[in-house]
Formats: structure tokens, sequence, C-alpha cells
């Protein structure tokens, strides 16, 4: 049997990937105060690009 997530003791079922509601609302509360981030690199804010348009032929 796998380990829990959060504390390493034996998963319950009825918690899976836990062992316990405690350990489940850890991680919860992780997700919900941002704890938990995938990091990204910082996109150039499309308002500031200059949009050269086609050039005439007079």
């Amino acid at each position: 049997m796998s380990k829990c997530a959060i504390c390493g003791k034996e998963q319950d079922p009825k918690y899976r990937p836990f062992c316990s509601k405690r350990c489940a609302d850890v991680d919860l509360n992780r997700w919900l105060s941002g704890g938990y981030a995938i990091p990204a690199a910082e996109e150039d804010d499309p308002d500031d690009e200059v949009v050269i348009g086609p050039t005439s032929k007079d």
C-alpha cells in the first residue's frame, strides 16, 4: 500500500491518497492558500506590443 502524500503514514482507501480527513484538509488548505503553484515565465503584455501594418507602394 502507498504512503500518505502529507505525513507518510499508510493510505486509507476512504481518503486516498491521504491517511485521514486531516491530511486531506491540510492538502486542500495548501491549494487554496497558494502553497502549491506552477512556475510560469512572465509573458509580455500584448497591449504593449507595436503592430506594424503593411506598407503601401505609392
